[in-house]
């Protein structure tokens, strides 16, 4: 049986490029997890670029940690960290090996396996916000930080795939300042590195840097 256009894998190729090329051309991708219950498969509306060491708002921009071995590659791998001591975050690691350049998913629409993503997404009120925001993707996906160092690229079984789905034009990639990213690097004059598609209902809401407060 041959896959439609449209669930062809995207070759490593695509993500051994420069950061800021690959990320707007996610949007419109589809992204598969592969699951004991069946797939799940989410269209990416909304991400965002990590420059390495070219970026303050980057976890590489300070060098290579165990934390985040995975981002200086090779390109096509997905990088998995843990933030604010509950929810996981995926990206997937671009640019040539040892570049440390990530794009952050930031959200989708499900359009395969809803059924599983509610399960995991029970306080969504809606489909539309199965995978809105990048914390509530990867809970819809299931992924966490054993998935760190996932080949999405790879030959036959793999938890996690990048297909080609259909690009989105041009004309209707927006961009902007990332969100919750403090200092220069959330500067969208600079760093305008949010791409979004759009009007689309998935996309999450813009929220600019807010520091936490210290428990007294």
């Amino acid at each position: 049986m041959i896959a439609p256009p449209d669930r062809k894998p995207l070759h490593r190729a695509f993500f051994d490029r420069p950061v800021l090329q690959v990320a707007p051309d996610l949007l419109g991708r589809i992204l598969v997890r592969a699951t004991p219950d069946g797939p799940i498969a989410v269209r990416i509306t909304e991400v965002e670029a990590y420059d390495g060491p070219n970026d303050p708002g980057s976890h590489a921009y300070r060098g290579r940690t165990a934390r985040n071995d995975v981002m200086f590659g090779p390109a096509g791998h997905v990088y998995v960290y843990f933030t604010y001591g509950m929810w996981h975050c995926m990206n997937l690691v671009c640019g040539p090996e040892g570049t440390a350049s990530a794009v952050l998913l930031r959200a989708g629409e499900v359009v395969e396996g809803a059924e599983l993503a509610r399960e995991r997404r029970v306080s969504a009120r809606n489909d539309k916000e199965l995978a809105k925001g990048p914390a509530r993707l990867a809970t819809a996906l299931g992924v966490d930080r054993v998935l760190d160092g996932t080949d999405a690229c790879a030959a036959g079984e793999t938890p996690l795939r990048m297909l080609t789905g259909t690009p989105v034009p041009s004309s209707q990639v927006r961009s902007g300042p990332r969100t919750g990213v403090a200092g220069e690097g959330g500067n969208g004059d600079v760093h305008p590195w949010r791409f979004w598609v759009a009007d689309d209902p998935t996309v999450s809401p813009y929220r600019a840097h807010v520091p936490r407060r210290r428990r007294s």
